[in-house]
């Protein structure tokens, strides 16, 4: 692969990383409800799961999946359900503050336990594993670079690499992003709306999901 070619792959990957897809909304959410590290540990999650679906578009299968209604219905509608799971868990996740015990609501001290690694990375990737349209985009995204006169494996490594590498760079963007909003989250009345607010657009993303055509 020549440097201009790669040049303008990575300008494309990082376009294509920055769409607030379901990923990055809740590597948002991630970091404004427990910091910018929760947003760093669950985007290993996201990580795998990319690099899984890059090997499976180099072997070939990601051809099998995109062309197959049956296998493509199923991850997006597990995907969706799951976003919708992971929507309701977060609407009604518990706060615990001064006001619960009848302090003044809105002044009191707030405390959101912080899921343990696994669980951010688990999240994050099973969200990944289920967009379908991760795999079309990387069937249909990544032979457009391909040099048909040179091996395709050294250029498909060098593709998913760059790729995985602007990924990690959006999803800590946005985690700062969500960071920025943890400042002002000052009482278990704001983590409240907060959780309400990213609950719902989990939900929202779930529905679209489950609604969209290939």
């Amino acid at each position: 692969m020549s440097f201009d070619t790669w040049l303008v792959f990575a300008g494309a990957a990082f376009a294509l990383s920055m769409a607030p897809g379901p990923n990055n909304l809740m590597a948002m959410f991630n970091g404004a409800r427990h910091g910018v590290g929760a947003s760093a540990t669950g985007g290993v999650g996201r990580l795998l799961a990319f690099a899984i679906m890059i090997v499976v578009t180099a072997t070939g299968l990601g051809v099998v999946l995109a062309a197959s209604e049956v296998a493509f219905g199923i991850i997006k509608y597990a995907g969706a359900a799951y976003l919708v799971y992971l929507g309701i868990k977060t609407w009604r996740s518990h706060v615990s503050g001064q006001d619960d015990n009848g302090g003044m609501p809105g002044d009191d001290l707030i405390f959101q336990p912080r899921p343990n690694a696994c669980d951010l990375a688990r999240r994050e990737f099973l969200t990944a594993m289920g967009n379908p349209k991760a795999i079309l985009i990387f069937t249909a995204f990544f032979p457009q670079f391909l040099n048909a006169q040179v091996p395709y494996g050294p250029q498909f490594a060098v593709m998913g690499v760059t790729f995985l590498v602007m990924e990690a760079c959006v999803l800590l963007a946005y985690g700062l992003v969500g960071g920025q909003v943890k400042g002002f989250v000052r009482s278990a009345r704001h983590l409240r709306l907060l959780n309400r607010v990213s609950g719902g657009v989990l939900i929202g993303a779930g529905a679209l999901l489950a609604a969209a055509r290939r």
